[in-house]
């Protein structure tokens, strides 16, 4: 590492200490949120959320050290929205994993900042809210069958197109709502094979629905027969 270069911190290796104050991280974590929610990561700054909490920025370096860490902290509380696949069996792992998907597509539309940070944050800053998600689907392709090594690969393959697909939905609704007119109304203007009896919500779904099942075709022909 050059002499010059700055570590890489994470929120999760080192312990928390809770103050005696008013404020706590886990307001602040829901501050962050909201910010985030409302006007994306390029909005977030230490000062602006300090202002948001009537709080100055240092009760928030109490509780976090930097900008990154309250991206790590936000992160793994909106996987706490999720709730892992839970019954584990060998003949019900495709439903229990679609659902799954669902609920991570539906969670990456809910905070649309989220997908591009998964990547910046990085395997070694995940919380345990996200360990308990991609735990969850690796279970569920253990008790599938998978050969040895592939239920790993498996929940990696399917978490890459579900965060991948629901980010660039997320960016194409966020287009929709700058431009300040509804949905349909922008398909009938820029797209010209678009029917306006349609619902556009349904079109996302299907087309959604029909990249995971694609995905879980693939991933079943990795199974020996009766699996």
């Amino acid at each position: 590492m050059p002499a010059d270069a700055k570590p890489i911190t994470s929120v999760w290796t080192r312990p928390h200490r809770p103050q005696r104050e008013q404020l706590t991280r886990e307001q602040i974590v829901a501050a962050t949120i909201e910010l985030l929610d409302l006007e994306g990561v390029e909005a977030l700054s230490m000062r602006k959320l300090g202002t948001r909490l009537n709080a100055g920025a240092t009760s928030l370096y109490r509780h976090v050290a930097n900008r990154d860490e309250l991206i790590q902290l936000a992160v793994d509380d909106v996987f706490g929205e999720l709730d892992p696949p839970a019954a584990v069996t060998r003949g019900t792992w495709r439903p229990a994993v679609a659902r799954a998907a669902a609920d991570l597509r539906a969670m990456v539309l809910r905070h649309p900042w989220v997908g591009p940070e998964l990547g910046q944050v990085g395997l070694l800053h995940v919380g345990p809210n996200a360990v308990r998600m991609t735990s969850g689907l690796l279970a569920q392709f253990k008790a599938a069958g998978f050969p040895a090594g592939e239920d790993d690969q498996a929940t990696g393959a399917l978490m890459a197109y579900v965060i991948g697909v629901a980010t660039s939905e997320a960016a194409y609704l966020s287009l929709i709502t700058r431009s300040g007119v509804p949905e349909r109304e922008w398909l009938s203007h820029h797209s010209p094979d678009f029917d306006e009896d349609a619902d556009p919500q349904r079109l996302r779904d299907d087309r959604f629905a029909y990249g995971l099942d694609r995905i879980l075709d693939g991933l079943a022909g990795r199974l020996t027969p009766g699996k």
